[in-house]
């Protein structure tokens, strides 16, 4: 039985709650989550991982958890985020790792490798796949891709206060319907753009019981962290999406030539507005693509072995140090 451990790591003026396993020396792999998330959804890789010969580090990113959560809304964008992982690297003096996201962890860590070249020896993104850069700004492209008047998800998360207030008010139902209640279904993608004033929260099913891969004990682990948290760090990291377009004008045409790896459920929603169809215009090297018929977004959560499989597959053989 493997027992990670957990630290601080001061890094790029923030301090990071990090969850560690493995021998120091061995080749590095740095886990990055998504929204709502924590280091501890990724409980079913860890020891997998350190099962195969790497050293792991996974944070709670900067918001979230364990770690710092700054006031101000433009800490969270692309820029920051991105170089608080490499602050791990630097923290152990590793030259390069594999770096490994769902979610937003996955849009952090594909710019990681535009970003860092140098130090992302191998990538993979889960549930997000590297995407080419947007014409436009974001928020514009999702406006003309939803509608003027229909309700988006990205686009409610805008507003500073407002979808903070409907997440923090009842984090069981929050975490919830998230974990229970995200669904392909076409009626449940209908009620989710439909035009009205509910919420984010209040367009998702209530699920009738916890799904099969998640217990009673890890809900509560979750709904205990964001009660005592909140949800605006999370929130934060989508009110920069904007600004982070315009930080990165200089990265127009650029590729990852790093190793990369794009894995989701076939199920996951996010796969309707985040499509994998171009992804080889951006990840130009070796690159591969999985998806896992009957899973979700949560996939990592869902499909643990499968998804351990599939990583531990593609590391393999790479020369990450």
């Amino acid at each position: 039985m493997i027992t990670p451990s957990e630290r601080s790591v001061e890094t790029n003026g923030v301090r990071l709650r990090l969850v560690e396993a493995g021998e120091r020396g061995d080749p590095l792999v740095v886990l990055a989550h998504g929204f709502p998330e924590l280091a501890y959804s990724w409980r079913h890789q860890i020891p997998a991982l350190v099962d195969a010969g790497y050293h792991v580090m996974a944070p709670d990113q900067r918001g979230y958890g364990g770690s710092s959560a700054p006031e101000a809304i433009e800490a969270y964008d692309i820029t920051r985020l991105t170089a608080d992982l490499m602050g791990l690297l630097d923290d152990i003096g590793a030259e390069k790792a594999a770096f490994i996201g769902h979610d937003w962890g996955a849009l952090v860590v594909w710019n990681a490798a535009l970003l860092y070249p140098d130090r992302v020896a191998a990538v993979a993104g889960l549930s997000v796949p590297p995407v080419p850069r947007s014409l436009t700004r974001p928020t514009e492209a999702f406006r003309a891709l939803v509608g003027e008047d229909n309700f988006f998800y990205i686009l409610y998360f805008q507003e500073p206060g407002v979808a903070d207030a409907e997440l923090d008010g009842d984090p069981a139902r929050t975490m919830r319907r998230m974990f229970g209640g995200l669904t392909s279904d076409p009626d449940a993608a209908h009620r989710m753009l439909q035009p009205g004033p509910a919420g984010f929260i209040d367009r998702l099913p209530e699920p009738e019981a916890l799904p099969d891969w998640l217990t009673a004990e890890e809900l509560d682990h979750y709904i205990a962290e964001f009660t005592r948290t909140g949800f605006t760090g999370g929130l934060n990291w989508y009110r920069n999406m904007d600004r982070n377009w315009e930080l990165t004008e200089h990265l127009a045409g650029a590729t990852i030539t790093a190793p990369a790896l794009f894995l989701a459920g076939a199920a996951d929603p996010v796969l309707g507005f985040m499509r994998p169809e171009r992804a080889t215009e951006v990840a130009v090297g070796p690159y591969r693509q999985v998806l896992l018929d009957g899973a979700g977004h949560w996939v990592q959560q869902e499909r643990p072995q499968e998804v351990n499989a599939a990583l531990i597959d593609f590391l393999r053989g790479l020369e990450l140090q």
